[in-house]
């Protein structure tokens, strides 16, 4: 950390209203992380559907080959067009879900941005909202 010069430090009495904000800005952050990292793992899900896609569209059995697919914990023998149909529901839900978290950031940044405008304009350089 570097220290302050004394004509940057800033003595303004921290009020329960400051608190506040401090405390809404470290929420907001913590949640940030959490769907940042939720959105990455189901993209990472993704890929693998993608996967099992091309695959089910690269067999010859012309729809009605059978093939094993998950649910939960059990395989079941389906012919390849209700699988391909069981793929595409899962892109599309998942797709959905990645999207709602895009849009959740969204307005997660846009409040962080207010709060900083606020603790920034009360504080200056005596605190610190940026990542490191």
């Amino acid at each position: 950390k570097t220290m302050l010069a004394p004509e940057e430090e800033n003595d303004a009495e921290v009020r329960r209203e400051d608190q506040d904000n401090i405390n809404q800005f470290a929420r907001l952050n913590a949640r940030l992380h959490a769907l940042r990292e939720e959105r990455e793992n189901i993209k990472k899900e993704l890929e693998g559907l993608d996967d099992a896609s091309t695959e089910l569209m690269m067999m010859s059995g012309g729809g009605d080959q059978k093939v094993m697919l998950m649910a939960g914990e059990a395989f079941l023998e389906v012919n390849e067009e209700e699988a391909t149909e069981v793929c595409e529901k899962q892109v599309e839900t998942m797709q959905e879900k990645v999207n709602a978290l895009t849009d959740e950031e969204e307005g997660i940044l846009g409040e962080q941005a207010k709060l900083k405008t606020i603790l920034y304009s009360r504080f200056g350089k005596s605190i610190n909202l940026e990542e490191s």
